[in-house]
């Protein structure tokens, strides 16, 4: 077990001031509070905590995180508190302490949990501090180097939620070293065959073929001696998840995979850095297509570095990437770079990217009221996605995940320009919106007045920014009709019961019914999320309408314009109690159908044409006709139970047509007249309970989509 001297020992190697006291009594802590427990490999339980608390200071990092480390398990595991931990060490190791329990807690591999709900959890946490990620991925990669003591199915889920969710995230965060030794870790779990299969290639390559690596190492370092620069060289394989990922991407035999080794070249200057890419280029043939420029374009975690491809020794594909010291560690550190400590104070890397900024590139497009389908969604795409560099037609570059469309470009610019995009340019040519833009491209957008975002636009758009602006957008645009509908129905409502629909009436139902104002009272009753029996019994219980009168069909419809009729749609027969929209035909007034009837895909380009209705609240006369589609065992006396069943429902039978007779069944078309929706559903519940019937569907008809209604 590493001794609290070896671990304060290890710190001073780049922290001389570290607090050796903090350091000691927090070792401990931590020892008294585990004493006891052990492993699943049966070792004290608290060479984990110990081991975590090494593999952070490997990164360099300050003591508070050293000593969260090492207490980390504490608050879940042992009898110490929140308040004992904050008494003895501070608040801010309290609380990056009780952060890496709560997100330990988290259950983030349970099948009840969606992935996407995870990175919403891991955002949060992120969002509060950092560092409580910083010392859970180093928790995971000592858990997963000891995983083998664990029982096997144990090991599975640990290695799958490692694959899935930490070593992504590490990756994420600038941490690659620790992203491919996670995922190797798992993928030793998860298919160990193909692991061992592409060691055993390994070897059997070397020995074929040399050691490749100390060859190319040399090479490069002749080429860097020609042009008098002094830079360290470093090869390596790579590992062999990355290798069988590739296979996997590409369908390729390990033959046949080319560029399996890498270089890293680190010098002292950016020009340097170019100008040893100019020396590799020289001496061998660049690889076209596999040259990316991080230095002049880094990525949102801080990484900089050259990547080429360059055709070696017999002509295989062998990676170079090119940075300088300081680009190198936060290469190696990532986003964690910002706290590391370098000769006793914090390190002053200018590439180090502040956290807080960084977990803003992630959510600063997320407002605090979308819901959570909208926020995973885009939490996931932008932590996933990797990046393509467009042009302005001024030459500024915007910076988009690769897929992104030219309405991602407009909103990447601003929300203002998103909305009011009709067309794009690509290169100087037009293009549709939908175009998937690349690498280098010069995007110019057409915006005009007026100019509405359009739900077709949420399959188009790629990045978080943009869908939630167009939702949010199409929100507004909707919450302004709901509220429209919201005002005409609580107008009808009031009336029912001899009262008016004031503004101090209003105003006291959303007081009621908890709601911040009368604007989200109305928007949610034209919406439906509220009735007008709930909005009227807030201000008057021992008023709203339980039964009673009748409403005539003259008053059925609530959002129409004075004097404007309506009928109902043939194709989808809509009942009170419906979601309902009317579509507007000129000289001929409304035809009202239900919102999920399929010939309203006619109408989706004339959105002029459409109008929010709702049904009155009250009770209808039982005067709208459906058409039940009945397939019926062909028995004597059958016919006249069904018909009895539906009587006995209070429902009246206006017409029948047989459609087909068959020797054991025959199948009918029955027109009823209904009151409403609950009345149809109770009707099809009985004759479905019968035994003679083999099938009972609502009927709709699609050749009268046309504008035909019925009443």
């Amino acid at each position: 077990m590493i001794t609290a001297d070896d671990l304060i020992a290890l710190v001073r190697t780049y922290n001389p001031r570290c607090d050796e006291a903090l350091l000691r009594r927090a070792y401990d802590y931590g020892l008294r509070m585990h004493e006891g427990q052990t492993r699943h490999s049966g070792e004290p339980y608290f060479t984990h905590p110990i081991a975590v608390a090494a593999i952070l200071a490997q990164q360099r990092l300050g003591d508070a995180t050293l000593v969260t480390a090492l207490l980390h398990d504490t608050i879940e595991d042992t009898r110490a508190s929140y308040v004992a931990v904050s008494e003895m060490f501070g608040s801010e190791i309290a609380d990056l302490v009780d952060g890496v329990t709560k997100l330990t807690n988290l259950q983030l591999s349970s099948s009840e949990t969606k992935q996407a709900e995870n990175f919403r959890k891991l955002l949060i946490a992120m969002s509060k501090d950092l560092r409580v990620i910083l010392v859970k991925l180093a928790d995971r990669l000592h858990n997963m180097r000891t995983i083998k003591a664990m029982r096997p199915e144990k090991q599975v889920q640990k290695a799958r939620e490692t694959m899935d969710i930490y070593a992504p995230l590490a990756g994420r965060m600038g941490m690659q070293w620790m992203r491919e030794e996670l995922e190797d870790l798992a993928f030793r779990v998860i298919n160990n065959e193909a692991r061992a299969s592409i060691m055993r290639r390994f070897i059997m390559l070397q020995r074929e073929s040399g050691d490749v690596i100390t060859r190319i190492t040399g090479d490069i370092r002749k080429e860097l001696a020609k042009v008098c620069i002094e830079a360290e060289v470093i090869g390596r394989a790579k590992k062999p998840y990355s290798i069988w990922r590739k296979m996997q991407e590409k369908d390729l035999a390990f033959s046949r995979l080319s560029d399996i080794y890498g270089f890293r070249i680190i010098c002292e200057t950016e020009g340097d850095c170019y100008a040893i890419l100019g020396a590799i280029h020289q001496r061998w043939r660049a690889v076209p297509g596999r040259f990316k420029d991080y230095i002049s374009q880094p990525k949102s975690n801080g990484y900089r570095s050259i990547h080429t491809t360059v055709s070696g020794r017999d002509g295989k594909r062998v990676e170079v990437q090119i940075r300088t010291r300081q680009m190198h560690d936060v290469a190696e550190s990532g986003v964690a770079a910002h706290w590391s400590y370098r000769d006793g104070v914090r390190s002053e890397n200018p590439f180090a990217v502040d956290p807080a900024k960084w977990i803003n590139t992630l959510t600063d497009q997320l407002d605090g009221d979308e819901d959570h389908a909208d926020f995973l969604e885009a939490v996931k795409l932008e932590m996933y996605s990797d990046q393509v560099f467009c042009f302005t037609p001024k030459g500024d570059v915007i910076k988009l995940p690769r897929g992104a469309t030219p309405i991602d470009f407009a909103y990447a610019i601003h929300t203002r320009i998103g909305h009011a995009v009709v067309g794009a340019k690509i290169d100087g040519m037009r293009v549709p919106l939908w175009t998937r833009i690349k690498n280098g491209q010069s995007v110019e957008v057409i915006i005009a007045d007026g100019q509405t975002p359009q739900s077709s636009w949420l399959d188009i758009a790629t990045t978080g920014k943009a869908k939630s602006a167009i939702r949010r957008a199409l929100r507004e645009q909707d919450r302004g009709r709901y509220i429209k509908l919201g005002r005409e129905l609580a107008r009808a409502a009031f009336e029912h019961v001899g009262k008016r629909a004031t503004d101090k009436a209003l105003t006291a139902a959303a007081r009621n019914l908890r709601l911040p104002d009368t604007a989200a009272l109305l928007a949610r009753l034209g919406s439906a999320e509220l009735t007008a029996r709930e909005v009227v019994s807030a201000v008057y219980p021992d008023l709203a309408p339980q039964g009673g009168e009748e409403v005539g069909r003259d008053r059925a419809v609530i959002g129409l314009d004075p004097g404007q009729r309506f009928e109902r749609a043939r194709c989808c027969e809509p009942l009170p109690g419906e979601r309902i929209v009317g579509i507007t035909f000129r000289g001929q007034g409304v035809t009202v159908h239900s919102i999920d009837c399929d010939a309203l895909q006619t109408y989706e380009d004339q959105p002029e044409r459409w109008i929010d209705l709702a049904w009155h609240s009250g009770t209808h006369a039982a005067a709208y006709s459906v058409s039940l589609n009945i397939t019926m065992s062909n028995d004597a006396g059958v016919l006249g139970r069904i018909c009895t069943l539906i009587g006995e429902c209070n429902a009246n039978i206006s017409n029948l047509t047989f459609i087909d007779r068959k020797p054991d069944y025959y199948r009918i078309l029955i027109e009823v007249e209904l009151r409403d929706a609950e009345q149809l559903h109770n009707v099809i519940s009985v004759l479905d309970a019968d035994s003679d019937v083999a099938q009972i569907e609502r009927h709709r008809d699609l050749a009268h989509a046309s504008g035909k209604a019925v009443t």
